[in-house]
Order: structure tokens, then C-alpha cells, then sequence
């Protein structure tokens, strides 16, 4: 799915930590051995041809914005019509069909509570099916920038985000990040001059806000699909609260387990509070790993479901702040 190994290292070794100075892409030829222009002139090439969604970053739930991620119960026959109804809602950032009763899964994004809760009202008024709102309790791993070649590797656990520094006028910078910085020289620059800020206060606001963890990941955001992890597997496990602690992390310990979290429930409805992603090139592949979780202790007896993705609709940056009129 890549061209040569050089692709191979900048979307590897760069999937996070982009260098935070005037230059980053001078900076990461020279450790990869080429030119500015090179890479500048690569990332362009997998943006245009959908392996990578952009260079920026990836900005966690319900800081300076609201998320939660949703589901629609959908006929077989309107699938393409619901699906495109939800994709006319701003704010939807991914939209995936899954298998199962809840079919179509999307993450709604908004800048507050009330406009997030205002978007799902429309699609609930545009395709006449109740939304499942499930909002994230707990982050155990929401990191994604996990090595596209070699052996499976853990994901690091996440740790809390620090809200007290966040400042007048980051969720712009946020959002400008999220939708992804200019391929040319001097990005930071770029962006400053849009948010009339300094260079050197935007680069430092970005180390700051990704120090803090209210930004997840700042570097080359991959579409995993485009690249050959074709399957995607949301297993969720239905456990009491007082054990979801120890399982989630243990979950997030097993190398190919790409995210875990814990979300709201909705009794009756949907009684599943652990969720688990898995990416893999193959459905055996993302078995095997599934194997690992249920022989975790933590997991033992816990019933689940496996909910694999069969179309990819949308899947884009968040909605934090509102385009201008």
C-alpha cells in the first residue's frame, strides 16, 4: 500500500511527536536521510491519495468541544440514504456499518453539551430512528498511532488530561490542528498568521496542549483502512463498574488492541460499558488478538459481542469550534 520504504518510515516513526519548530519537515528529512521538499512532496501524494488524512493532531473527547460516539439501528434498504443523512450533520467525524442489530456507529462532535445534543436531535428528525448516545467515562487508550510493519506492540496507558491549561483561544488552535496544518515549509507560520498569533506562541501552545494530553497525537494521522488494516473490530464486554478499572487496563496491555475505553450505559438498551478496538489486516489476525482478551483474568466469564466494520462512510477531524457563517 506504500510506495517504498521511506513512505514506510514517515508514516511509522511519525505518527506522533511531529517536531514542534519552524521547520518540522526539514527536521524529519534529515533524520530520514532526504530533503524538505521530499518529504513535503510525499505527505502531499498520501493525503491526495487517501493513506493519510492529515499532518496535525488528534484532539481528546470533551475538552475543549463535546463527543460522543452513537448509533442508529438501520433496514438493510436504507443504509446508503441513512448513512448519507448522517454524513450532512457537520459534526460527524466517522461513520463506519457494522455488523450487528446497532448497525451504523458514528462519532458526533460539537463545540458544547447543548449543540452536540442539538446535532443528534437532527439526525434522530432527519431519518426517523432513535440515536444511542454512548458519552466516553474513562480513557484507557485513545491513542490509534500504533506501527504499520513488525510485531504487534502494546499500546501505552493513557493518563488524565490536565484541564487547567487550557486558554482563551485554544479550541481554534484545536481545531485548525484537527483539520490539519498547510504541507509546506513553515506550517506553524502558516497557522499563526491565520489565528493572528505569533509562530512561537502557536508552537508553544501546542506543546503545551499536547503535555497536558488534551491533544492525543500530533503528527501524520493515517487512514489504517487505505494502508491495508482492512479489518476493524469493535468488541464490547459487559462487566460491573467496579471491575471495568482492572479490565480496561489489562485490555489496553495486549499488543493490537488499538483503543479502549469505558462509555455510559443505557440500561435495557445497551448494557455493554467496556469497549475495545482491534485493527488488523485480516479477520484471523484480529481473532487471534480477540483469543488474548478473553484469557485475560480481568475478563474471565465476561460476556461480549463482536461487531466488525464493513463500510467506511466518513472519517475526518472533530468539530470544536463552528465554521463562520
Amino acid at each position: 500500500m506504500l510506495d517504498d520504504d521511506l513512505d514506510l518510515r514517515l508514516l511509522n516513526d511519525f505518527q506522533r511527536d511531529l517536531p514542534l519548530v519552524p521547520q518540522p519537515f526539514a527536521t524529519i528529512a534529515a533524520r530520514l536521510g532526504t530533503h524538505e521538499a521530499e518529504v513535503i512532496a510525499r505527505l502531499r501524494r498520501l493525503q491526495d491519495g487517501g493513506r493519510i488524512a492529515r499532518v496535525g493532531a488528534t484532539c481528546r473527547p470533551n475538552t475543549a468541544g463535546a463527543s460522543t460516539l452513537a448509533a442508529l439501528q438501520v433496514p438493510p434498504a436504507r443504509i446508503d440514504e441513512v448513512a448519507a443523512l448522517v454524513g450532512d450533520e457537520p459534526g460527524v467525524n466517522h461513520s463506519y456499518l457494522r455488523e450487528g442489530d446497532w448497525n451504523l456507529w458514528f462519532v458526533a462532535t460539537a463545540p458544547d453539551a447543548r449543540k452536540l445534543a442539538a446535532s443528534l436531535a437532527r439526525i434522530e428528525a432527519a431519518t426517523g430512528l432513535t440515536v444511542l448516545s454512548l458519552p466516553l467515562v474513562r480513557a484507557f487508550n485513545i491513542d490509534l498511532g500504533f506501527p504499520l510493519d513488525g510485531p504487534r506492540r502494546s499500546m501505552a496507558l493513557d493518563r488524565p488530561a490536565d484541564l487547567s491549561v487550557l486558554r482563551p483561544g485554544d479550541a481554534a488552535l484545536m481545531q485548525a490542528l484537527s483539520t490539519g496544518l498547510s504541507l509546506e515549509p513553515r506550517p506553524f507560520a502558516a497557522l499563526a498568521r491565520s489565528l493572528h498569533m505569533p509562530e512561537a506562541a502557536i508552537i508553544e501552545r501546542i506543546d503545551m496542549l499536547a503535555r497536558a494530553r488534551l491533544l492525543t497525537r500530533v503528527g501524520v494521522i493515517v487512514r489504517h483502512r487505505a494502508l491495508g488494516w482492512r479489518e476493524n473490530a469493535m468488541v464490547v464486554w459487559q462487566l460491573p463498574d467496579a471491575a471495568i478499572p482492572a479490565a480496561g487496563a489489562a485490555l489496553s496491555a495486549i499488543p493490537g488492541v488499538t483503543l479502549c475505553y469505558q462509555r455510559r450505559t443505557v440500561p435495557g438498551v445497551w448494557d455493554w460499558p467496556l469497549f475495545c478496538m482491534i485493527h488488523a489486516r485480516s479477520r484471523p489476525e484480529a481473532m487471534a488478538v480477540l483469543d488474548q482478551a478473553r484469557a485475560l483474568p480481568e475478563l474471565a466469564g465476561a460476556a461480549h459481542r463482536i461487531l466488525f466494520s464493513t463500510r467506511c462512510f466518513r472519517q475526518r477531524g472533530a468539530t470544536i469550534v463552528e465554521a463562520a457563517a
